[in-house]
């Protein structure tokens, strides 16, 4: 009997991996580059696992050419990577100069992308602010400031890239800027109340403050690029959040609204004011005063203001009531089943486990929730020990393996079987990279790094993500098919290693084909996303 046909994704689906650019850049003081809070933050003892900081990541900023040679090979549709504000704006202000080597760096860059058909996925935050900031008025803790400060980088982005950049990220993860730097204080710049982790902040109101103002900073970004770029651009913009799938631990009712009240505090904090206008009813009940408020003119702002759902997630909790922490939502969190089982295998992450139907659960929660198609931003997985074990062994890494195939699986069916709108998909990571307060000892990437060498080796899972992505993909628009670029990654991916080839200069074609590919990818992103909303 004959193999049943594979199941396709849809027509001009993007697939491909994402980075950050703290977490790989390195050349934190190169050509003007100003610091970020993570620069100073990761070299204090204490606050990396294995005592690392991110002066040299992966050497990405030094190395692009070979990234951008081996996401060729893998023969992706696009790449998301984030700007450095610090880089283009050394002090961050908006009063401040622009660096042109940062400009530069970038354009560069993204000339390259598109010289080898891949499209730019930007992200305008990830994390790093600039530090200049943090100590001229408290960053995100001054609304009046920040959002001025933020936007005006914003604009000098959609100005000096825009042209040839159509997807855009305006911050990641707000839940993790909020309350891992200014609640937990594991993350930059370290604010808790803890007094063993920080000598300033309150964790029981500067969380919810940065909150607020990180949606108005979005907010503000995104009207700044509706009214003033995207008519001649023709770019979408959006913010991504993470949230993971919250399973109640069983049927109760107290579990049932446990699992509820989880995902309103990971997921809902950002969400219902960007798409539905208003905050989590159990927000207001938790919080009461606490809860910043918006006006009604900054409701207008901040309601409508994504063009899509940005979603980054990893694994599924299961839910029981009675948790003493806030900032899950007063829900504890736990992988093991009434039964005694574990839910999935155990990530390097304790927070981390494989369950691939919550991925599908998820995508259908969300798009019911919010009905705006669903480009997932991140997704991966942390093999245990797998930084302790010989390069040899390290590549051949089963259970990402597993993990991207369940996940998969799951995406297929969300969009076939349950008519979940989802028109992206991104594995974290591209690299092991400088995995913020974990060091080097938690790999997420795809690709080995030798952090000695800085040579990359492909890893089984990469071989794995690529022919599931090319067996699925439907040829795409014919006009799309002059970025296209062959690649032959099935005899590639099995070797051990992978000779990188530095990207040369641009050629009279590729020039040619970045300018060909400005044009056309802003129509077809307009005519496509406006045939599918």
């Amino acid at each position: 009997m004959a193999a049943p046909p594979i199941r396709k994704l849809p027509p001009n689906f993007l697939w491909g991996f994402a980075t950050a650019s703290f977490q790989i850049e390195g050349s934190t003081d190169a050509d003007g580059r100003g610091k970020s809070i993570w620069d100073d933050f990761s070299r204090t003892p204490g606050k990396v696992a294995d005592g690392r900081n991110g002066d040299d990541a992966t050497n990405s900023y030094k190395l692009w050419r070979e990234d951008v040679a081996l996401l060729t090979k893998y023969g992706v549709k696009t790449y998301r990577f984030s700007l450095s504000w610090s880089r283009i704006i050394p002090l961050g202000g908006r009063n401040d100069p622009i660096n042109p080597k940062g400009i530069e760096f970038y354009s560069n860059l993204i000339d390259a992308l598109l010289a080898n058909g891949i499209v730019p996925f930007v992200t305008l935050y990830h994390w790093d602010l600039p530090q200049a900031l943090h100590d001229r008025y408290g960053g995100w803790l001054n609304k009046d400031e920040i959002v001025q400060d933020f936007t005006r980088y914003a604009r000098v982005c959609f100005e000096a890239f825009g042209d040839r950049v159509k997807y855009w990220l305006t911050v990641n993860e707000p839940w993790c800027v909020s309350i891992l730097g200014y609640g937990r204080g594991v993350f930059a710049p370290g604010r808790s109340s803890d007094r063993n982790r920080s000598s300033e902040g309150d964790s029981s109101t500067e969380p919810w403050i940065v909150g607020h103002n990180v949606i108005l900073s979005h907010a503000h970004a995104v009207k700044a690029y509706r009214e003033e770029f995207k008519t001649k651009q023709g770019g979408q913009i959006g913010i991504t959040l993470n949230g993971d799938w919250q399973m109640p631990y069983d049927d109760s009712p107290e579990n049932v609204a446990a699992a509820q009240h989880a995902l309103d505090v990971a997921i809902g904090w950002y969400a219902d004011p960007v798409y539905l206008g208003h905050y989590p009813p159990y927000l207001h009940q938790m919080l009461g005063a606490r809860l910043p408020t918006f006006s009604d003119a900054e409701w207008k702002v901040v309601k409508g203001s994504s063009d899509f759902y940005g979603m980054n997630t990893y694994t599924t909790n299961l839910c029981r009531a009675g948790g003493d922490d806030e900032f899950q939502g007063f829900v504890d969190y736990t992988f093991t089943r009434p039964d005694g089982t574990q839910l999935g295998t155990q990530a390097h992450c304790a927070w981390l486990q494989d369950y691939a139907p919550g991925f599908r659960s998820l995508l259908n929660y969300l798009y019911k929730r919010y009905r705006m198609p669903i480009y997932v931003t991140e997704n991966g997985f942390a093999v245990k020990n797998e930084s302790s074990l010989p390069r040899d062994l390290a590549i051949k890494d089963t259970d990402r393996v597993n993990y991207y195939r369940g996940v998969t699986a799951s995406l297929l069916s969300a969009i076939n079987d349950d008519g979940v709108d989802v028109r992206c998909y991104l594995a974290w990571s591209l690299l092991d990279n400088f995995e913020w307060a974990d060091g080097y000892v938690t790999r997420f990437g795809v690709t080995y790094v030798d952090y000695a060498t800085q040579e990359r080796i492909p890893k089984e899972s990469s071989a794995f993500v690529v022919k599931w992505f090319k067996e699925r993909t439907q040829p795409a628009v014919p006009d799309l098919k002059l970025l296209s670029k062959s690649s032959s990654m099935s005899s590639t991916l099995s070797k051990p290693s992978l000779t990188t080839n530095p990207v040369p200069a641009p050629t009279f074609v590729g020039k040619l084909k970045a300018w060909v590919s400005r044009h056309l990818t802003a129509i077809i992103s307009f005519l496509n996303f406006g045939s599918r909303r």
